[in-house]
């Protein structure tokens, strides 16, 4: 058997003595514990040494591809070739498939392969001679820091890494700058308070009280080159008639330096927007164009690499930042967010609050085809993005405008609207609805009120006159009742008759009384239905 051994001057094929000890895995390292024992088991049959540095990375570079080197060629094909019959022991499985197809070679690997590559490395000084250990050294320091920049992909002009520092060295400028210009115009507000309101800018605010100082030089001061002449004006104005306090020269001096520093603070941080901007239109142009640099630089921040977001799907993309919020959503069974980091581009800003989840979806769609053109495709040109966006838009101006256009298999069908068909339907008017108050109960209910109120009206003679009329009748009822039981005297039927009769001519009166206020009663019904 024959075994690969890579090292960082170059190749070494060794030649197993005895297999035998091979298949001891556990106890391997015990004929390893010096030269002599190792020379035992193994031998060097051939090592090819490398030229340079370059060769030395571009042979590491293709195995950790599992690919075949120039020089790894050329030994397999002088040394193996000869004893094409012997296995050949390697330490990359991937490797063993590419020799395999491309030479025709039987390679093993195996747990016993690997502890023999270990014990291999720790006589590595002995079992190969004519290295020296300290150019031996040299040689695997150079190598690592040279294969250490191949994996990082070291290219001034694809290092992400300087983007995510430069976006969030921009943040903690802008945090600074709030709280210098808070500092500085609350300090300077108890000397000019009126200053502060009359100049919004922050910027223009510290070059004034950089140039003016004391409130008492506004008069004598030029201004013109910082502020317009209408607010010029009412800074002198304002200043005849301030309210604030007096300070002291060194307090003068104190802010004067706050306002030097804001001004040093905001110059460097427009100069590290342009730095951020340029890096990102050459490493990202298609992501730049679609979401703009701020917000492209902080997604490539949140996801830690360009190529780490390109992993992500459209949906991540959607809700990257948002993630706080999605869990309480999951966790409370609420409304999943629409949005995170995305909702600052410009697209997503000029719609519609209605429009912005539909917005915010298909831009996050978009945009994760553009990023993943950025981090795998050769070329930089931001045509895909340019595109995109163009669509983007459109599509936009439908949702703003709901034009007749409809989503279809092609997406430029036109919606049929069907055709209008007249109706005609001949309706009679139903005089029943014009009238709200119910038509019987509540007439009803209205006349025996005032049947009740006109028997209130009447006088209580008459109504001591219906009560006694009552009573008779009464007495007269239980009178019949008695005499038709008791047959045995008449003479005082007749008595009772002659009572009768003579009672009989008062209880006409009566009736011609009680029938007075009826009368009464059906004239006034008449005039109010004729009413």
């Amino acid at each position: 058997m024959l075994v690969l051994f890579e090292t960082a001057a170059g190749f070494a094929i060794f030649k197993v003595l005895d297999e035998s000890k091979l298949q001891q895995i556990d106890s391997l390292y015990k004929e390893f514990e010096t030269p002599e024992k190792a020379n035992k088991i193994v031998k060097l049959k051939h090592f090819e040494k490398f030229q340079d540095t370059t060769e030395a990375l571009a042979a590491a570079t293709a195995l950790v591809e599992g690919k075949i080197s120039k020089s790894l060629k050329k030994v397999l094909k002088k040394m193996v070739a000869k004893e094409a019959h012997e296995q050949l022991a390697i330490s990359d499985a991937k490797l063993g498939g590419v020799l395999k197809e491309k030479l025709d070679l039987s390679c093993i690997h195996s747990p016993a392969v690997a502890e023999l590559m270990r014990c291999i490395r720790s006589q590595m000084e002995g079992l190969i001679s004519g290295l020296p250990p300290r150019e031996m050294s040299a040689m695997s320091l150079g190598l690592a820091h040279s294969l250490s920049r191949y994996k990082l992909k070291f290219s001034p002009d694809k290092v992400d890494t300087m983007i995510v520092q430069a976006i969030s060295l921009l943040d903690d400028l802008d945090k600074e700058l709030n709280n210098y210009i808070m500092r500085c115009r609350e300090w300077y507000g108890w000397h000019f308070p009126e200053l502060g309101k009359v100049i919004t800018d922050n910027l223009a605010y510290c070059k004034t009280v950089l140039k003016i100082g004391d409130r008492t030089n506004v008069a004598s001061s030029d201004l013109s080159e910082l502020l317009p002449e209408e607010v010029e004006a009412e800074v002198k104005l304002a200043a005849e008639i301030s309210m604030g306090t007096e300070v002291s020269e060194q307090d003068i001096s104190n802010i004067r330096h706050l306002c030097e520093q804001v001004i040093e603070i905001s110059e460097y941080r427009a100069q590290l927007y342009d730095y951020l901007k340029n890096r990102m239109m050459a490493i990202a142009p298609n992501l730049t164009v679609m979401v703009g640099e701020l917000v492209g630089a902080r997604l490539i921040s949140h996801a830690g690499s360009l190529l780490n977001l390109a992993k992500h799907p459209a949906s991540t993309v959607q809700i990257l930042g948002a993630e706080k919020a999605l869990f309480r959503a999951l966790k409370t069974r609420k409304d999943t967010p629409k949005y995170g980091l995305i909702y600052h581009a410009s697209l997503v800003g000029q719609t519609t609050a209605k429009n912005k989840g539909k917005i915010s979806r298909m831009l996050a769609a978009k945009t994760s085809l553009a990023i993943r053109y950025d981090a795998l495709g050769e070329d930089t040109n931001a045509e895909m993005g340019v595109e995109n966006r163009a669509k983007l838009e459109a599509r936009l101006r439908l949702l703003e405008e709901k034009g007749i256009r409809r989503i279809s298999g092609t997406g430029k069908a036109m919606a049929q609207a069907d055709k209008y068909m007249h109706k005609s339907e001949v309706r009679l008017y139903d005089p029943s609805g014009d009238s709200l108050i119910p038509s019987t109960s509540k007439k009803r209910k209205f006349e025996e009120i005032k049947e009740e109120e006109e028997e209130e009206a009447l006088t209580p003679a008459v109504k001591a006159k219906k009560a006694k009329k009552e009573q008779k009748a009464a007495a007269a009822e239980e009178e019949d009742e008695t005499s038709a039981a008791a047959t045995e005297e008449p003479p005082k039927k007749k008595k009772k008759k002659k009572k009768d009769s003579a009672e009989a001519p008062k209880e006409e009166e009566e009736s011609v009384v009680v029938t007075e206020p009826t009368e009464k009663k059906k004239k006034k019904k008449k005039k109010e239905a004729e009413d």
